[in-house]
């Protein structure tokens, strides 16, 4: 298995997409993107930023469990991360995303839900 991004099309017409670890987990989500072609500029975003560390911040939830945001060079929020049980968790999934980001494969699924 190799690492790749999975751009589905929701319900309502949306485009998101998520980076999938080489396990098959999925370590970032995306926002949701009203076109197509502005899903597919923030999976190169995320391939340009995901391997810089100063990109990502570091964050812990009310309930005490830790996740992590992807920042583009603009500061927006180009990706989210799941809920972890720790931080050690969270900076390994942070890891898995700079590791994965640049050269994982693209999956469009979204022509299928069109």
């Amino acid at each position: 298995m190799v690492a790749k991004y999975v751009l589905k099309q929701s319900k309502n017409g949306k485009f998101f997409f998520n980076l999938h670890a080489v396990n098959g987990q999925i370590i970032l989500s995306s926002e949701m993107y009203e076109a197509k072609a502005s899903a597919l500029n923030g999976v190169e975003s995320v391939r340009k930023n995901g391997p810089l560390e100063a990109r990502f911040d570091k964050l812990d939830g009310k309930d005490g469990s830790s996740y992590f945001t992807l920042k583009a060079t603009n500061g927006q929020v180009i990706g989210r991360s799941e809920m972890y049980s720790s931080r050690v968790a969270r900076d390994n999934g942070i890891a898995s995303v700079m590791k994965n980001a640049a050269d994982a494969a693209l999956d469009d699924q979204s022509a299928a839900a069109a």
